[in-house]
């Protein structure tokens, strides 16, 4: 589908790339924040950034150390062996590369929801949603052991379907920079924010995700096209009680030693059930 040089080069600056898109997306957002909050903060949030952006750092250096090619290495030993669907099919290349990208937000989307639906899954994903507020920051705060699952579906996923090296870099940076958009606090026009959700996903649309309401934290699982909660029915508009006065989190975690601070988030996933740590279900 491409040429081995080209592929090559990618993946070798796949980590430029992906640091440089990361600051300056998260720069963009914070300046933003600033000027155009949607929400005020619950808590200071030096103490919040630097446990979320402490989380993150663990989890690049945990991805780089158990797969030291990344996704985009497990996409090149895959185009170098002809595995995959896309190999074996007569595709042009940017035709290859979109439907590689559009697959691989899919399959983001159906693994957030088995995440919430499966217990022991559930567990590790509450880090992302005990969060107390809502921010930039918010977007790349998971816990280690979810981004190595994370990391394991998605090359299965990549080996399956071939997606180019190139595709995969995309998406990468792609799926970083949406998350950390999408989880902003910040404050878009309502016609334009209409606008955008018809294709991506908007701060306004993923916020509902994070309410304690049960019935809301059902909904609205994509991180970048909100094409997927529409068409399988997970699609919800806004939070009952409005976008200012909803409450973030979960509403069996609300001390912020437990879920703010870094040693409290690893913890997490491994305290007992007493401390009240239910997965969300509609209707209760």
């Amino acid at each position: 589908m491409t040429n081995p040089f080209w592929a090559e080069l990618v993946w070798s600056s796949e980590p430029l790339i992906r640091m440089a898109a990361f600051f300056g997306v998260l720069a963009t957002m914070a300046a933003w924040e600033t000027r155009a909050p949607r929400r005020q903060r619950t808590i200071r949030w030096v103490r919040r950034w630097v446990s979320n952006l402490g989380i993150s750092l663990v989890n690049t250096l945990l991805v780089r150390l158990l797969f030291p090619g990344a996704a985009a290495g497990v996409a090149l030993f895959a185009a170098q062996r002809g595995w995959g669907l896309l190999h074996q099919v007569p595709l042009p290349f940017w035709c290859a590369v979109a439907g590689s990208v559009v697959a691989l937000d899919f399959i983001v989307y159906f693994q957030h929801r088995v995440f919430h639906s499966i217990p022991p899954l559930w567990r590790l994903h509450r880090v992302h949603h005990a969060d107390l507020d809502f921010d930039v920051t918010t977007g790349v705060r998971f816990h280690p052991l979810e981004i190595v699952l994370s990391m394991l579906i998605k090359s299965a996923a990549i080996v399956v379907l071939g997606a180019p090296v190139l595709a995969v870099v995309a998406f990468e940076v792609l799926l970083n920079a949406t998350s950390m958009f999408n989880h902003g606090n910040v404050r878009l026009p309502p016609a334009l924010d209409r606008i955008l959700r018809c294709v991506i996903v908007t701060p306004d649309m993923h916020r509902v995700h994070h309410s304690t309401d049960a019935q809301e934290t059902n909904r609205n699982f994509g991180f970048n096209l909100s094409l997927w909660d529409r068409l399988f029915g997970t699609y919800k508009d806004r939070p009952a009680a409005g976008h200012e006065r909803m409450v973030i989190g979960l509403p069996d975690l609300r001390e912020p030693g437990a879920v703010v601070d870094l040693p409290g988030m690893l913890a997490l996933p491994f305290r007992s059930e007493a401390s009240g740590h239910r997965m969300p279900r509609n209707g209760g």
